[in-house]
């Protein structure tokens, strides 16, 4: 059995010195794996593709279940672990549940990943 990775506050935007500037710690190499970790699936990556290409700057939990046709509980499975990793900001109005991508987290995550990206 693979084991789990303890449970940390990823909600920020990670913030640590760039991989290529040299060797990471320990926490900076945790950070950093639990936010791949939340992308590292195709549904998740499609969900932030369609949040960061809405023209409204925000998707309710219903269109982004069509768009990728599956259940809203799936999604919303999917649309928690990108919030708990900070990629996504999610408000309720009603009986809808709106969601937007949260454009400086994902680019702190390049900029740690490689210093020259995004720029």
């Amino acid at each position: 059995m693979p084991k789990a990775l303890p449970t940390i506050d990823v909600s920020t935007p990670v913030c640590c010195s760039p991989v290529a500037a040299g060797p990471v710690d320990d926490d900076a190499a945790l950070e950093i794996a639990l936010r791949l970790k939340a992308l590292a699936d195709p549904v998740r990556v499609k969900l932030m593709s369609l949040l960061f290409s809405s023209r409204e700057g925000e998707v309710c939990s219903c269109d982004l279940a069509a768009a990728v046709e599956l259940s809203e509980s799936t999604v919303s499975h999917h649309l928690s672990q990108l919030r708990r990793a900070g990629f996504v900001e999610s408000q309720r109005r009603g009986m809808n549940v709106y969601h937007r991508a949260r454009h400086e987290s994902l680019i702190a995550l390049c900029s740690v990943l490689d210093p020259n990206c995004c720029r």
